[in-house]
């Protein structure tokens, strides 16, 4: 009240008087007295609980050290339970020990006794004895260890050690009888058709150990929190072990199938010995092993499986190998063909049961294209050796005295086409036999290699021709034109072959392998030309003596040399009926061109220059009867195809007309029908047509040389000129004035 009446006082600003100040001081010292007095009461209850707190330690104190004793005393008694604890452990395993006495004594004459079953293969016996005796050792185990999750029960490496080593003789019986067992199963296929318990007694063995390791891994997950240990040597795992020693088997049996002949001819051999053996073991399998098992074993299946992959590893390795065209055509089509047939996998009976897709293809797509490209290229190899061969062949026939075969239609031919084409059917019918791809890949090959051949032909028939041309003043081959005839038949031939093997192409764009395949067609064509061209060159050599007389004073009092040349014609011809169509017409036409030709050709020589209308008239009469006999002649040798207005010969008439015209100023009329017929001929033809005349004045001669440059008509589409084959020799008019138009 005082503080809080100073307070009040203090804040409304009052005066304080004497005895405000008094009574002021008053209640000062007595708030200080009480706050001193309420600071010694909370000292003295704080030292109240102090007190208490240190007669509460005093008592715990003393009841720890009362522990302390207690404890001391005790450690005495548990170490007098210890002792009884060992004493108990070790009269526990010496009751174990007593209690399977008996048993003890026993187990080596059962080791004994099960090793002369194991050993006289009475299989289910001796695992029956073996069973018992893993029993006994894991009853011994167990008793030993004691009841599970009893402290102080667990068994000492030392004691395990001994039962281990006691029992030492189960662990060799389990793996004689396990050799005894797979030696068996290893030989399932040949005792199932002979006696067949051996394997039912190894399965049931197998099943046994199946069932034991199951119940153990049961037994071992239901105790997982006791950490229950296995029996030594489990699991077994018998089952998984009899199937792979089935296939070890069918490695180890499809191995020996003639497999030191596997390299070599012997290959497709090989490859039908696996097939029978693979059959006949399938055979068995189904018919009677599948019977000595359970069947969830699926034993057909997994036999399948097995030949499947032992074939994809034994022909992965022999198609590393530098297989020959012939042993990889043997792998391709076992392969492709006989192995998915209805002879092996294909059986309606198999197909249920393999499945390609799961287990893949015997050999990959990548696999298969290189095999084929390697048979390309060992047939390509072996078909470039054969034409070749073929070739020098050829080339040795062509120097025979004697004329070549002549087949059933009255034609030279040689063997060359008949060896050529029989090897390239041959090749592709063979290829077809494993797909159209490699088919289509075969006859490209041959027609890249007859292309080879036909350009090695055409140069062969050219040195042929330089050389008979070489020697034909010393000692001249008189079959010549027949060899060159034969070869315009071997390459109608080959062309016939070519178009065939073109036709069975069925899998290549066309746009991809056009200009190979039109190769061999354009090489076919360039060598016949050349040897049609080398024909014509021999014709031309015989009419050459002949065309020397033309324009002679022989040729015009006698007329023998137009009669000449007309047997040679005839005689040359009778040797083109020996050559097939269409080159049989066609040189029968090339003969009639080059005669006449070789006829213009002399005329433009300007051997003679007529003086007068009588040897005009004689000149034009003589070149007229040549015509109609050389027209007759070639008409008789049935050349088709011609008239009058395409027919060479009438060429040479069409000459004679203007030779023999009387009034030179109608001949502008005459040269420009000539001109309208054989638009190619120049005015330097024209220029030798009137001086051989002898009597055109200068102006007509500048009129048709003027109308000849202002014509110059355009060949007709489908016109083959003439005179462009015909050059007009040089004039040598002696002191020529130096005009430009003079040479």
């Amino acid at each position: 009240m005082g503080l809080r009446c100073l307070l009040s006082s203090r804040a409304s600003g009052e005066t304080w008087t004497i005895q405000e100040k008094g009574e002021s001081t008053n209640c000062i010292n007595s708030f200080k007295v009480k706050v001193v007095q309420s600071y010694l009461e909370g000292v003295d209850w704080g030292l109240g609980q102090l007190r208490e707190a240190r007669a509460e330690l005093r008592e715990v104190s003393h009841d720890l050290h009362k522990a302390d004793l207690e404890s001391r005393k005790n450690s005495e008694e548990v170490t007098t339970l210890e002792t009884l604890r060992e004493i108990s452990v070790s009269h526990r395993q010496l009751l174990a020990a007593v209690s399977n006495l008996p048993r003890l004594y026993k187990v080596r004459s059962m080791v004994l006794e099960t090793e002369r079953l194991v050993e006289s293969r009475r299989l289910l016996e001796a695992h029956a004895r073996l069973m018992e005796l893993e029993r006994w050792q894991d009853e011994v185990l167990q008793q030993l260890q004691g009841p599970r999750g009893l402290p102080g029960t667990r068994l000492t490496s030392e004691d395990e050690e001994l039962v281990r080593n006691y029992f030492s003789g189960v662990g060799r019986l389990v793996d004689a009888l396990a050799k005894e067992l797979w030696a068996v199963v290893g030989s399932g296929l040949s005792l199932a058709c002979q006696n067949p318990t051996l394997f039912v007694s190894a399965v049931r063995i197998v099943e046994r150990e199946e069932a034991l390791d199951q119940m153990f891994l049961e037994e071992r997950r239901s105790t997982s929190g006791q950490n229950t240990p296995m029996p030594p040597g489990r699991p077994r795992c018998w089952r998984d072990r009899f199937f792979k020693v089935m296939e070890e088997a069918v490695s180890a049996r499809f191995r020996s199938v003639s497999y030191l002949h596997t390299r070599g001819p012997g290959l497709a051999s090989h490859l039908s010995a696996l097939q029978h053996c693979i059959m006949g073991d399938l055979s068995t399998v189904r018919h009677f092993l599948e019977q000595c098992v359970p069947s969830h074993y699926r034993l057909t299946r997994a036999y399948l499986r097995f030949c499947h992959q032992f074939l994809q590893n034994h022909l992965g390795l022999v198609s590393g190998w530098e297989l020959e065209g012939g042993e990889i055509f043997a792998v391709l089509n076992w392969v492709l063909h006989i192995y998915n047939s209805s002879e092996m996998m294909g059986e309606p009976a198999l197909v249920v049961e393999l499945d390609i897709d799961d287990m893949g293809p015997l050999i990959s797509q990548e696999g298969l294209e290189q095999l084929q490209n390697k048979y390309v290229q060992k047939v390509r190899k072996s078909v470039s050796e054969w034409m070749h061969k073929a070739l020098e062949v050829e080339l040795t026939d062509w120097q025979r005295d004697q004329e070549p075969d002549i087949d059933h239609e009255g034609c030279y031919h040689t063997s060359l086409p008949t060896i050529i084409a029989q090897m390239l059917e041959e090749n592709a019918r063979v290829a077809l036999m494993i797909s159209e791809s490699l088919r289509d890949q075969t006859i490209q090959m041959g027609l890249y290699e007859m292309e080879n051949l036909l350009s090695r032909f055409r140069d062969a028939i050219i040195v042929f021709g330089k050389e008979h041309r070489r020697d034909s003043a010393i000692n001249s081959n008189k079959f010549y034109l027949h060899y060159l005839l034969a070869c315009i038949n071997n390459c109608i031939i080959l062309k016939t072959s070519t178009e065939s093997l073109q036709q069975q192409l069925c899998s290549f764009p066309s746009n991809r392998y056009s200009r190979i395949s039109l190769g061999p067609l354009a090489a076919l064509d360039r060598a016949v030309r050349k040897a049609c061209r080398l024909v014509m060159d021999h014709l031309l050599f015989e009419l050459q003596p002949h065309l020397q007389e033309l324009l002679s004073r022989t040729w015009l009092d006698q007329g023998e040399v137009t009669q000449n040349m007309c047997g040679v014609l005839e005689r040359h011809c009778e040797f083109y009926n020996r050559v097939r169509q269409p080159c049989r017409q066609r040189l029968k036409e090339e003969c009639q061109w080059l005669t006449v030709v070789e006829y213009v050709r002399t005329l433009m020589q300007k051997r003679v220059v007529c003086r007068n209308s009588d040897e005009r008239n004689q000149l034009a009469q003589r070149m007229t009867q040549d015509a109609q006999q050389l027209r007759d002649h070639l008409q008789s040798m049935e050349i088709d195809g011609t008239t009058d207005e395409v027919n060479p010969t009438a060429l040479i008439t069409a000459l004679a007309d203007i030779i023999s015209l009387k009034d030179p100023n109608m001949l502008i009329l005459m040269i420009s029908e000539l001109v309208s017929k054989y638009p190619d001929i120049s005015e330097e033809h024209v220029s030798v047509l009137m001086d051989v005349r002898g009597d055109v004045p200068k102006d007509v001669r500048k009129s048709v040389i003027d109308f000849l440059e202002q014509s110059a008509p355009p060949l007709p589409q489908g016109y083959r000129p003439i005179f462009t084959e015909i050059l007009v020799p040089s004039s040598r008019i002696q002191f020529c004035l130096p005009t430009a138009k003079c040479t």
